[in-house]
């Protein structure tokens, strides 16, 4: 049960190996893009390509899909970037239902736990797989792989690899499933649970009065969607404008004020400077920071808020 791109990569491994997908359930086709034109989600297109029977329920509790899944008669279900299941659904499998969760329970529990860790500047995340129960996010862990961040991982890096390291978790956690040798175990409580909520459009407005270590971490875990903003002032002009690459710099000017040293830009923060590698003013192409520059002809005092 799966839906993006991220769930791909964990259909594709299970369905290589020896175990066998009796069948894939995804979201139903919405319409999107300018055409409003219905649109398949990524899972949807590998399950039809494959020839593997294929589920798309607007609701999860109607009686026909349930006796879909009945008549299907898994002994395990695979959840990825999915919905949250009613018990009817997720306690039907013998061996049970686990999802596969980017990041290292009980940390991260909600719905952008990559874009968190990033936002927050941890060192490293990791996947886990569990077993589903009443409450989002807390059932007993099966089992549980790190990976390591560096600081200019942006969200694209991690997420490719988080979505390969989950593929292979996954088969490892289905075969211990068939086996019998996992032992599920309580998420250990914490004090400091760091959450991972929806994102929404004022998440990823910068705000310059912040460290440019804050900074850069917010754009890095927004990159290259939904992206990072802010807004530039020339003059009486204000334009929207997206950054998806940057780096902290030694150095101090006023907040939100952009200078131009050689084919580099820097704007001033609470503490330090940011230098922006690549951003994108509304209407016009990503670039790089120098054809930016160059844009700007004899115009170098910029303000962003």
């Amino acid at each position: 049960m799966g839906t993006p791109e991220f769930a791909v990569a964990t259909l594709e491994t299970i369905y290589s190996s020896k175990h066998e997908v009796v069948g894939v359930v995804t979201a139903p086709d919405r319409p999107a893009g300018r055409g409003r034109k219905l649109r398949s989600s990524a899972v949807k297109e590998y399950a039809v390509n494959k020839g593997i029977p294929l589920a798309q329920p607007e609701k999860l509790r109607d009686e026909s899909f349930v006796d879909q899944l009945r008549e299907w008669a898994p002994e395990a279900i695979v959840v990825v970037a999915f919905r949250m299941l009613p018990k009817i659904v997720w306690s039907l499998p013998s061996k049970g239902t686990f999802n596969v969760h980017a990041s290292l329970l009980p940390q991260y529990r909600g719905a952008a736990p990559i874009n968190w860790a990033l936002i927050n500047g941890e060192e490293k995340i990791g996947v886990t797989t569990f077993l589903l129960d009443e409450e989002i996010d807390t059932g007993n862990i099966l089992l549980q792989s790190e990976e390591p961040i560096s600081e200019d991982d942006l969200l694209e890096d991690l997420y490719d690899r988080l979505m390969e390291r989950g593929a292979k978790l996954a088969l490892e956690t289905l075969d211990g499933l068939e086996k019998g040798t996992l032992e599920p175990k309580p998420q250990k409580a914490s004090a400091e649970l760091r959450p991972a909520p929806k994102l929404n459009t004022e998440t990823g407005h910068l705000d310059w009065s912040a460290s440019s270590r804050e900074i850069h971490n917010l754009v890095r875990g927004l990159s290259p969607i939904p992206g990072a903003w802010t807004e530039m002032i020339n003059g009486e002009e204000r334009v929207k404008v997206k950054v998806y690459r940057t780096h902290p710099a030694a150095g101090s000017k006023p907040i939100g004020e952009a200078y131009v040293e050689g084919k580099s830009l820097y704007v001033g923060c609470g503490e330090g400077l940011l230098e922006v590698l690549e951003l994108q003013p509304a209407g016009k192409k990503r670039m790089a920071a120098r054809d930016f520059i160059n844009g700007l002809g004899g115009e170098k005092s910029l303000k962003f808020a």
